[in-house]
């Protein structure tokens, strides 16, 4: 056994120990600097717009934080009502109607949902274009 692993590292050592010259092939240079050239003629990428995203964050985390606190003094309080009308606010008529309902209120929160994300695309889209 050991005889064999003699033999396997004298063969090792003799391969290693070969200093042939390991050439690249052909046009690999070549492509690689034209690769590199490629990279260095780039613009670099455009930045984002940080300042105009944080108003964004802003709102979406104290609206998250205003959901978190209604949800934990919901869970604190005893009833139900309790936390309801610790968080009521005085309606208008209209809205008031709107908020009694039960299919009729749901097509309507569907229908202004809808309205909202649309002119949020064609507002969104409008300064898109203008930018460009």
């Amino acid at each position: 056994m050991n005889r064999l692993i003699g033999q396997d590292e004298d063969e090792l050592n003799r391969i290693l120990s070969r200093e042939d010259e390991i050439l690249p092939s052909s046009g690999f240079a070549v492509s690689v600097m034209d690769a590199v050239r490629r990279e260095a003629a780039a613009p670099p990428p455009i930045p984002f717009p940080w300042k105009r995203a944080m108003a964004g964050l802003v709102v979406g985390g104290l609206a998250l934080a205003m959901v978190l606190v209604a949800v934990i003094v919901a869970l604190v309080q005893p009833g139900r009502e309790a936390a309801a009308a610790q968080f009521s606010i005085p309606l208008p008529s209209a809205l008031s109607l709107v908020l009694r309902g039960s299919i009729e209120s749901a097509a309507i929160w569907t229908v202004l949902a809808l309205l909202l994300a649309f002119v949020s695309v064609k507002l969104s889209m409008r300064i898109a274009l203008g930018r460009a």
